[in-house]
């Protein structure tokens, strides 16, 4: 198995959250390879088919890696608090599996991530935000998303 240093040398900006979950930005064809030689399970895409760099035929070289794929395509300039709920409930369902969540460039996976982890599995905010402050700062459009998400969180957990 890999070492997560090996992975962030290899993957763009590559960040293991906890042992079973990791983000990044979008991988090339090879790097899919190196994924599951780490351990990965699933995979999950949020960025656009459009997006930089995008795979067009990424479901299939994940899942002929045995792989799971699932794509939850966020727009960049319009995420929307219904796009964090659809991610939330799959990463509920894969507890206890190994994953890796990217997009373009990790900002789309890393606010996610910081949203899921805050909500879902008691990380304090302070020590969430420094994971994502790792990646980037999030401008105005993806902070008020993570505002609208912090706000109405106590729904999210009810569906």
């Amino acid at each position: 198995m890999l070492q997560n240093d090996d992975l962030t040398m290899e993957l763009l900006n590559f960040l293991q959250l906890d042992e079973n979950t990791g983000t990044g930005g979008q991988p090339t064809a090879e790097q899919f390879d190196t994924l599951l030689k780490a351990g990965f399970q699933v995979v999950i895409n949020l960025a656009l088919p459009t997006s930089d760099n995008a795979l067009a035929n990424e479901g299939a070289l994940v899942t002929r890696r045995g792989m799971t794929y699932i794509h939850i395509p966020v727009i960049w300039e319009q995420p929307l608090v219904d796009n964090f709920s659809q991610f939330a409930h799959i990463m509920q369902a894969l507890q206890g599996m190994k994953v890796f969540v990217h997009c373009a460039r990790n900002m789309r996976a890393a606010c996610f991530m910081y949203l899921y982890r805050t909500i879902y599995q008691d990380v304090p905010r302070n020590a969430a935000r420094r994971d994502l402050l790792k990646i980037w700062k999030p401008n105005e459009t993806w902070q008020a998303l993570m505002d609208a998400v912090h706000s109405s969180h106590i729904n999210l957990r009810e569906e």
